[in-house]
């Protein structure tokens, strides 16, 4: 029996992976209850039994409402994205930097007082690495490759994962890093990260509107789809420790696409009409966060935890208009 917390319950993957962990187990063990915490109070429906709270991270007062004593399993997904984090430095420290902080002391705190620490989740991302000079254009990215970061976001997710693996090696948490790919396509509106037209040149052609791609056709990323994201997240909890052998950090698996191929990949699922609802209009400072991740990720180790891969991008668009049709 395991007592799972969601930080960032609220939002897209916490949402699914709520809905995923509602429905299995992890490791064997079922998830007989979920904790549901945002900075609103999430208001889904799930039938695990479940209770809901409302916490900032950023608050080191809260950390015991968000993450109650007998919690078993964390899942650490809350997060200001990208671009927000560029242009609010001080909300992105607060939230990306001060927040993984805060929930690692609760952790530290819950495994003085019993006999093993709780697992740790903690979402990490590709833009950790920031450009790599010496790797020829689209060779992947080794997981041993010093982070540089180009953003503020990925300089915090990167102080997050060193400190996710010290915590680890004192034994106040058992922790694992999940480098997320750019997930696509995501239903809804658009957020406030630089990666969003990565989702959005695919959901709102399919809708009949006109989606703007602020970076060039010939600019590559790293995707997955949401249903291989979340997956591979619920993966990540019931790893063993032989599995963790080579370190807490993941680079999750994914697909190195191009904008211009994601055009394409529409076109061939929803038809020439949609495909010319996209508009090319680059912008330079969203080009600059998109250029400076990498392309393409070594996933190797990853893939022999037993870490899922989305087959192609065109199955991670037949897959959103699948459910955009059942939505309807």
């Amino acid at each position: 029996m395991v007592k799972v917390v969601i930080l960032g319950a609220a939002g897209f993957l916490g949402r699914r992976l709520a809905t995923l962990l509602d429905k299995s187990d992890i490791a064997g063990q079922e998830v007989t209850q979920l904790h549901l915490v945002d900075v609103a109070e999430p208001d889904f429906a799930v039938a695990t039994p479940a209770t809901r709270a409302a916490v900032d991270l950023g608050d080191a007062s809260a950390m015991a409402v968000a993450i109650p004593d007998d919690a078993d399993v964390v899942f650490h997904l809350a997060a200001v994205v990208s671009s927000q984090a560029e242009e609010d430095f001080d909300l992105g420290m607060r939230a990306n930097l001060l927040g993984v902080m805060h929930v690692l002391e609760r952790c530290r705190t819950l495994a003085a007082a019993r006999s093993a620490p709780p697992v740790l989740v903690f979402t990490s991302s590709v833009a950790i690495y920031g450009a790599v000079a010496d790797l020829a254009p689209g060779q992947p990215v080794p997981e041993s490759q010093a982070p540089v970061p180009a953003s503020s976001y990925g300089a915090q997710k990167a102080i997050g994962e060193l400190l996710v693996h010290d915590y680890s090696r004192k034994g106040f948490v058992d922790g694992r890093v999940c480098r997320l790919p750019t997930v696509s396509v995501r239903p809804g509106r658009p957020n406030r990260a630089a990666s969003s037209f990565a989702s959005g040149i695919i959901r709102e052609p399919m809708s009949g509107e006109t989606a703007v791609c602020p970076v060039t056709p010939e600019t590559a990323i790293w995707v997955s789809s949401p249903h291989v994201a979340v997956r591979n997240l619920a993966h990540a909890a019931g790893l063993t420790s032989a599995a963790l052998g080579g370190g807490r950090a993941f680079s999750l698996p994914g697909i190195s696409v191009t904008a211009g191929e994601m055009v394409a990949c529409l076109e061939r699922v929803a038809g020439a009409e949609a495909a010319g609802r996209v508009a090319w209009e680059p912008d330079a400072e969203i080009q600059r966060i998109v250029g400076s991740w990498p392309a393409a990720l070594d996933c190797a180790r990853a893939v022999r935890a037993g870490f899922a891969q989305d087959a192609s991008f065109e199955d991670c668009v037949r897959e959103f208009k699948r459910e955009l049709d059942a939505s309807r």
